[in-house]
């Protein structure tokens, strides 16, 4: 049985779950084939992505598959309520309320996968964290799953080396449906618009930091040029710290770039980026900000202690003040800024990404005979799918080899 906040509040999340629909095509598409087809009959899929509206329309597009859903969020402050209302309404079994304790979410994740799942969805690898631990006897049917992020890949990799992964994962991150346009482009567009609807405050002039220059940092710098800031970036890999130097950005150690930023925003996926030496060389009154998956990019503990005041400045800000009179501002207690602070990716962007997932479900169900314990890549025939859904929706033609062409291509010889 589901369990969300109000039952009451459906209306308003229907209305949500519509409008997003009417910007999804490609999901659009794959929903004909599968309630035609019903590849996923009989089978209980779990699902654990940020619980908004683009994620509900997931949901019941694999329930129109034929699979009994099970739904919850992955991160205790992207929960939207009335969505999570609106799903459960309308078939699909959710398990998801915005602003729970780390104990209740972790509950909510254990009560989804009750369920016995066949497959899962992860975000971030908290389901997979479940299932190879606390929640073992809930994966004696697993077939396989997919994961949404970086940081949730990093970890099923780990889990592999080391013979721990409970069964065959899709990194969908890495598909070019996903990365290409999730993390760069919606990336960079819902943080900054999370950012300045949260502060009220202008762009243009600001210099900003970003922590980090892979593809959802590339997203977020661009942006914030395209707005008129002075970019920073720090990295830890030359090359990506070369890319940014080419694409006009300056860079340098975040010791150095904490004295000058106003802005920060962490989009790195590891723990520790900005930490109390950090805070100690600050400007007044910065906007510190996380894009990463999880809360341990920027040390907000520390910064408690180390305040001798704190308050709610705005909804989502607290400021910090120091001993010395500075406050240091953080949004959405350092949860990741676009869902804590916003709305999340863009409707026309998570219509790729969540393209993927549901194509790559399709696929272990296809193959699960042949599957072995590990972590596979996004077939380029999924990718290339997408791409034609995606391309026809905008009413764009590209070009197509001829046969010659693809002969040359292919072969060795020069005629």
């Amino acid at each position: 049985m589901s369990i969300v906040k109000d039952p009451s509040l459906a209306p308003s999340g229907r209305k949500k779950i519509e409008w997003v629909r009417s910007f999804m095509p490609a999901l659009t598409e794959i929903e004909k084939k599968f309630e035609k087809e019903k590849p996923f009959k009989g089978l209980r899929i779990a699902v654990s992505v940020h619980l908004e509206a683009k994620t509900a329309n997931l949901g019941l597009v694999l329930a129109k598959g034929g699979a009994e859903v099970f739904l919850t969020g992955c991160n205790p402050l992207s929960t939207q309520d009335d969505v999570a209302a609106a799903v459960a309404e309308m078939g699909v079994e959710t398990f998801g309320i915005k602003g729970v304790s780390a104990q209740e979410y972790e509950d909510l994740l254990v009560k989804t996968l009750a369920c016995h799942p066949h497959l899962v969805v992860d975000d971030g690898g908290d389901l997979i964290n479940l299932l190879g631990g606390r929640c073992k006897e809930y994966a004696d049917q697993l077939i396989g799953g997919c994961e949404e992020t970086t940081t949730g890949i990093l970890r099923l990799k780990a889990r592999e080396r080391e013979g721990v992964l409970p069964c065959p994962m899709m990194a969908v991150n890495d598909a070019k449906a996903k990365h290409y346009y999730d993390n760069k482009y919606g990336t960079g567009q819902s943080v900054w618009t999370a950012i300045m609807d949260t502060t009220n405050l202008i762009v243009a002039g600001k210099t900003v930091v970003i922590a980090g220059y892979g593809w959802c940092g590339k997203g977020t710098a661009m942006r914030a040029k395209g707005m008129g800031a002075n970019v920073i970036v720090t990295e830890i890999d030359p090359f990506k710290a070369l890319d940014a130097t080419m694409d006009g950005f300056q860079i340098m150690p975040m010791d150095e770039a904490a004295k000058y930023g106003d802005i920060f925003v962490t989009v790195t996926g590891c723990k520790d980026v900005i930490v109390p030496r950090h805070f100690e060389v600050m400007k007044d009154n910065v906007i510190l900000c996380n894009a990463g998956h999880f809360d341990c990019e920027v040390d907000v503990a520390s910064l408690a202690k180390m305040a001798v005041k704190q308050e709610t400045r705005r909804n989502n800000i607290v400021g910090y003040e120091l001993p010395d009179g500075r406050t240091l501002n953080v949004l959405g207690d350092g949860r990741l800024v676009n869902l804590a602070c916003g709305m999340g990716h863009p409707a026309e962007i998570m219509d790729m990404s969540f393209a993927v997932q549901a194509l790559s479900l399709h696929w272990l169900v296809q193959h699960k005979e042949e599957l072995v314990t590990k972590v596979y890549n996004v077939p380029d025939l999924i990718d290339d799918e997408i791409g034609r859904y995606k391309l026809a929706a905008m009413d764009l033609r590209i070009d197509k080899l001829t046969a010659e062409q693809e002969a040359y291509l292919s072969g060795w010889a020069v005629d």
